[in-house]
């Protein structure tokens, strides 16, 4: 009755869907594991900024690395700009994926020691992108700050390449011990994107706050994948029962045609 199934035709159809069903398997696993990942890191942020704010020292200091539970709290310091110093960070974009600069000016604290501070976003819209580029000047005299701690930026992290021999003034990464060679200097751990003293006419434009990874995006193709999975042997079932019908029925047909016509 289904010896249809030892065709060559059938036998190729049954080993692609038993592969089918155990990779659909796998992946909805994987994207369960990306949900699972997604979900603690949106938790991880949102506790981060809801923490109340705490002096800088109290989570870096020169050579330290910025753990994940760290990045994103909000710190405060008291000190002042060093303008003399500042550097613009190369292709950088804002909330409209506009190229241009972020600005990173050395915070001099008062025990010596400087934490870099990225103070926003300004257009690349100079005469030349060689030409160190129009930067507002930030508040004079000691002021003390807000802002979210950061990591630093490297290549295997983020995939921005390190260039050499950029204009003077001009980085790529935002990196403690790159820029602690540069001041020779002492340089916290990371760096801190500026939250307070909000600058005038937004101009550096403000960074953003992290947004929330869509993790029930994740949750759903799981769901699908395993439905699709669920649906192979369903499916293999339906063209066996179909084409055993349809076997029947051309048997059944075959002795009508052969009977003579009447005379």
């Amino acid at each position: 009755m289904y010896r249809f199934l030892l065709s060559r035709q059938w036998v190729i159809l049954t080993l692609v869907a038993a592969l089918l069903i155990p990779t659909m398997i796998r992946l909805g696993f994987w994207q369960m594991h990306r949900y699972e990942e997604r979900t603690a890191r949106n938790d991880l942020v949102a506790r981060a900024l809801g923490a109340s704010p705490v002096p800088v020292e109290s989570l870096t200091a020169p050579g330290r690395k910025i753990t994940t539970r760290e990045r994103y709290r909000t710190v405060t310091a008291t000190g002042r700009f060093d303008t003399d110093r500042e550097v613009v960070v190369r292709r950088r974009t804002d909330a409209d994926d506009n190229i241009g600069y972020h600005v990173l000016t050395p915070f001099v604290l008062d025990d010596g020691s400087i934490m870099l501070v990225n103070r926003g976003w300004i257009p690349a819209d100079g005469p030349s992108q060689t030409e160190f580029p129009e930067v507002p000047a930030p508040p004079r005299g000691e002021i003390t700050v807000t802002g979210r701690l950061m990591p630093d930026e490297t290549t295997e992290a983020s995939g921005i390449k390190d260039l050499e021999g950029l204009p003077d003034r001009q980085i790529m990464l935002i990196n403690s011990e790159q820029q602690a060679e540069r001041l020779d200097a002492r340089v916290l751990g990371g760096y801190v994107v500026l939250k307070t003293p909000e600058p005038k006419n937004d101009t550096p434009e403000p960074i953003g706050r992290p947004g929330n990874e869509n993790a029930a995006l994740n949750f759903a193709y799981a769901i699908q994948w395993w439905l699709f999975a669920a649906a192979v042997p369903v499916g293999w079932w339906f063209l066996v029962r179909r084409e055993k019908h349809e076997r029947e029925a051309a048997e059944e047909a075959e002795p009508a045609q052969a009977e003579p016509a009447a005379v």
